[in-house]
């Protein structure tokens, strides 16, 4: 019987991988109904009459919808502040101060863009953070004589390092892996050091290879951005981004309370008139922006439930123990040979089955923190080269580019990136 079962689960998990990789099924629906089948096919019981028993209507649904609640309160925290971020003008004021910086050399504009939008990302990313700063400094990049190809490369790199510092998406990893948030930032460099040199030679060698182009590729900035939207905030409001980070970093304040503490400092340097009107309607808007994800939120929630339960983890740990790195040199080639499994929404995604096969990694005997940073190193590689990305099929379609291309461009790169991250962290976290 438990044959019969393993090869069921089995099946759930690759038919289910399949019709994601093929954008058959949408990750948001795909998590809850394998986390239902999984559970059915352990024999966990649909309904009881007895309160104490796990259920799949109980303890996979309604027990998961709940599960993620610290990383949902993040999420939902840190889509406010940037928005209060964009309503003030600081994210404006920083890509117009990079621009100013920058003159008109191109490969100086995509650097400085590159280092002032990973800035903003840190603070604020999701698909309403990239279109804001996108919408503004691609076309003066265009402007400047960038490629499409380039100016879209340089936003996606930011959201790429931008992520890796952003406090509002650690929470996932403290409520799968139980990983404090101190030890999270502790670890940021080892992912984040090896992204930005990449980075920075990616846009130097795209730039100097076919980057520049005539002028007339230029597309018009934004009305807002040439008019009536010209003022910047004060130059002391431009630090509000990295608050809630230094306050993470130095003072291991929690991830909420460090948000909102952020929240206030940008209100008291930026001063604007309706204070509270900003607050108001930056949490309203915050929270449209992220709905996608407090979804994925809810049914990675629900797949943790189904998968940890123990008549679901009895049957798959066997499983899993075989294929866990045993050794820093394994625990480097698995997961960096591994690592393009990130894409299309595949098993290493955090943002998918990469939430639970961790969760059941460290259920096997690998270290959280081993754990936690081999998924943020491989979510590097997602964050650049993932066509499934809606950044990436924004970026694409704004700058009328190839999303496959970009893919190709970007993923030899990425693997680099991961590799010598997966070496450093083979080194001290194994």
């Amino acid at each position: 019987m438990e044959t019969v079962q393993i090869i069921g689960i089995l099946l759930v998990f690759i038919v289910f991988v399949g019709l994601m990789m093929t954008r058959k099924l949408t990750t948001l629906l795909a998590l809850p109904m394998m986390a239902i089948l999984l559970a059915a096919i352990a024999g966990i019981p649909l309904l009881s009459d007895n309160p104490d028993t796990f259920t799949i209507t109980k303890g996979v649904l309604a027990g998961g919808a709940m599960k993620l609640s610290t990383a949902i309160a993040g999420l939902i925290f840190g889509a406010w502040f940037g928005q209060i971020l964009s309503k003030v003008g600081i994210t404006k004021t920083i890509i117009r101060k990079a621009a100013e910086l920058a003159g008109d050399k191109p490969l100086a504009i995509a650097i400085i863009f590159f280092l002032a939008a990973s800035v903003i990302f840190s603070a604020a990313n999701g698909l309403g953070m990239v279109i804001l700063v996108g919408t503004i400094a691609i076309p003066i990049m265009l402007t400047a004589g960038l490629k499409p190809f380039v100016s879209g490369l340089v936003v996606l790199l930011a959201n790429a390092v931008g992520v890796v510092f952003n406090v509002s998406t650690w929470a996932i990893y403290t409520d799968v892996l139980k990983v404090p948030t101190n030890t999270i930032a502790s670890y940021s460099l080892v992912c984040a050091v090896p992204l930005i040199v990449i980075a920075l030679i990616m846009i130097v060698y795209y730039t100097r290879k076919d980057g520049k182009v005539r002028r007339a590729w230029a597309m018009p900035l934004k009305p807002e951005f040439q008019a009536q939207d010209s003022k910047n905030v004060r130059a002391i409001a431009l630090i509000s981004p990295l608050v809630p980070v230094l306050l993470v970093f130095f003072l291991k304040v929690d991830i909420v309370s460090a948000v909102f503490m952020g929240a206030l400092v940008t209100l008291l340097l930026a001063t604007p008139k309706r204070p509270f009107h900003v607050l108001s309607s930056a949490l309203v808007e915050g929270i449209q922006d992220v709905a996608g994800a407090l979804g994925l939120m809810i049914g990675i929630g629900m797949l943790l439930s189904a998968v940890t339960a123990p008549q679901v983890a009895s049957l798959i740990q066997p499983l899993i123990e075989v294929i866990i790195p045993t050794s820093p040199l394994m625990y480097i080639l698995v997961f960096t040979l591994l690592s393009p499994l990130a894409i299309y929404r595949g098993p290493l995604n955090v943002w998918g089955l990469g939430s639970g096969i961790a969760a059941l990694i460290v259920a096997g005997g690998m270290a959280p923190v081993a754990a936690m940073l081999a998924l943020r190193i491989v979510s590097n590689l997602q964050a650049v080269s993932d066509p499934t990305n809606s950044h990436n099929v924004w970026i694409a379609d704004y700058t009328k580019t190839d999303i496959i291309e970009t893919l190709r461009k970007t993923l030899p790169w990425m693997f680099v990136a991961v590799m010598i991250s997966m070496i450093i962290a083979g080194m001290i976290a194994f």
